[in-house]
């Protein structure tokens, strides 16, 4: 009964290539109805919502990189928020924030360590021939493409500046 409501409810055509994301995302959902937990729920209520939204938007089904596009936009909106409830002294609704984070990286590839993200940038920037901080936006332009959702811009970034000085 349940998951009739859910597919009624938000209903995603499915392509063959987004299935299996989609199809963990909304199993997820289901075990997390059946285990009561409600961060996990409300987390993925609010991806699956997210994800239709984007859907519609577009006018046909998401691929792969806007889904995870999707998922790094919901880790960054939290990690945001989670900051500033903490300068709200709310630390109770920034560790709730935090919960529903580690819910959204299920849902991406594993995460580069920062060694790797300096690696990569590293042969950007030699490729290009960059030099300062004026060709930072090529630079981020090109390794974020070769990163494709195994790290987060703001990290990238700040490694880059480093890097360029």
């Amino acid at each position: 009964m349940i998951l009739v409501f859910l597919l009624k409810q938000a209903p995603i055509i499915l392509s063959n290539e987004i299935m299996s994301i989609l199809r963990k995302i909304t199993e997820d959902l289901t075990m997390a109805i059946k285990a009561k937990d409600e961060i996990r729920l409300s987390s993925l209520r609010m991806l699956k919502s997210d994800l239709k939204n984007r859907q519609v938007e577009k006018g046909q089904d998401l691929t792969d990189a806007e889904i995870q596009s999707a998922v790094s936009s919901l880790i960054r909106k939290g990690r945001d928020a989670a900051k500033e409830f903490r300068k709200g002294h709310r630390e109770d609704l920034a560790v709730k924030e935090e919960r529903e984070i580690e819910v959204y990286h299920a849902y991406l590839p594993q995460q580069l360590e920062s060694s790797e993200i300096e690696k990569i940038l590293k042969e950007t920037i030699s490729e290009l021939s960059a030099e300062g901080s004026k060709d930072l936006g090529r630079v981020m332009k090109t390794a974020m493409a070769r990163m494709a959702g195994r790290a987060q811009g703001q990290e990238v970034n700040e490694i880059a500046k480093r890097l360029l000085g």
